[in-house]
């Protein structure tokens, strides 16, 4: 894809550089005033900085070259103070990102595909098939429309929207080394959820072992476990068959562990009558000990046409108290978004990609 075709939004801050130099034999100068602007500011005309006033010509040979614009979003949808919104691509095709107030700050869960071809049973993203992957631009852009066309001061950032992060893991690591720049958008948390996708996390922990600022070290993990063995689990994640749980369970324990105490977050989304039974939950245990994790109960949120119901309070109660009992480090998700389709396994709108997929 050559520059005048691409998003300044692609570019993380070397690449800006090397842009910039083999176009017009320019340098730090311009280029690190622009992506500091555009980033820390959303200023995306170089004509408004001071670094261009004496250089009109070149600020026109930027606009003309690469695309200088942060999606307007629409299509927004609310459940209390957490939200939904879209912003469309240049394709027609929409992304889905959601608000998620926390004590001090905002956070931002980002889809990095459109649709997923992963085939989970109770999540509506599943249902729309796949369609693509998402640009490292367009990734970034659902943060930059976040916080400068919505004014939330998002500081933590989730890869738990529409996709599975790791089938576009070359964009996802381009999306995070921009989201991070300290010369930019400084976002200090950074979440990667994936369904378990084994040559993806030995790859993400081949990178959190060298050092900064190509070091990964400081990205958490989080696993879509769901089930306590491979034959509840494969039924509701059919493409978990690729990766039995032995496996998974050998590469998380190879995953370094991060500063703070951070461990590698285990979701684990309770679903009537399919994995929130009582042996469940000690089959669950049994398969964690030893491994440095945090479970995350996720009651159920029914997805369209779901074939279970929501997922009872006594119930998380229950599976969370077993854990606790056996000593696994473990917490409950307060459900919000599900009356805006907001919720955890509820992104995604099959009858929109219909009408606009090839």
């Amino acid at each position: 894809m050559t520059p005048a075709m691409m998003s300044i939004l692609d570019y993380p801050y070397d690449g800006l550089l090397k842009q910039f130099g083999l176009l017009w034999g320019k340098g730090e100068f311009h280029a690190g005033a622009l992506f500091r602007q555009v980033y820390r500011n959303g200023i995306l005309d170089p004509a408004a900085l001071p670094a261009f006033v004496q250089n009109p010509s070149l600020a026109h040979k930027v606009t003309e070259t690469f695309r200088l614009n942060i999606p307007e979003p629409f299509g927004t949808s609310r459940d209390g103070d957490t939200y939904k919104f879209l912003l469309k691509m240049d394709d027609g095709l929409e992304t889905e990102s959601v608000v998620i107030p926390m004590k001090q700050y905002k956070s931002l869960c980002v889809s990095s595909q459109i649709g997923c071809a992963m085939g989970c049973r109770f999540c509506e993203t599943a249902q729309m098939g796949f369609v693509r992957n998402l640009t490292a631009g367009e990734i970034v852009s659902q943060v930059m429309a976040a916080r400068f066309r919505l004014n939330e001061d998002i500081r933590n950032v989730v890869f738990m929207g529409m996709g599975e992060p790791f089938e576009n893991l070359d964009n996802v690591l381009a999306a995070i080394r921009i989201l991070r720049d300290t010369r930019g958008l400084k976002v200090v948390h950074i979440t990667v959820s994936t369904m378990g996708h084994i040559p993806g996390i030995e790859r993400l922990t081949a990178l959190a072992h060298e050092p900064p600022p190509e070091g990964f070290s400081d990205i958490r993990l989080a696993i879509s476990l769901n089930a306590p063995d491979d034959a509840i689990r494969s039924s509701i994640m059919p493409h978990a068959k690729r990766w039995p749980m032995a496996e998974l369970k050998r590469v998380l324990s190879a995953y370094p562990k991060r500063r703070r105490g951070m461990k590698v977050l285990i979701e684990y989304v309770l679903i009537p009558g399919v994995n929130d039974g009582e042996t469940h939950a000690h089959e669950l245990c049994s398969y964690l000990r030893g491994l440095p994790v945090e479970v995350n109960l996720i009651p159920y949120n029914p997805r369209k046409d779901s074939p279970w119901p929501r997922e009872t309070d006594d119930a998380v109660q229950r599976f969370w108290q077993i854990l606790k009992d056996e000593g696994q480090a473990c917490r409950t998700r307060k459900e919000k978004g599900s009356s805006a389709m907001a919720a955890c396994g509820q992104l995604g709108n099959r009858s929109r990609i219909r009408n606009v997929a090839p």
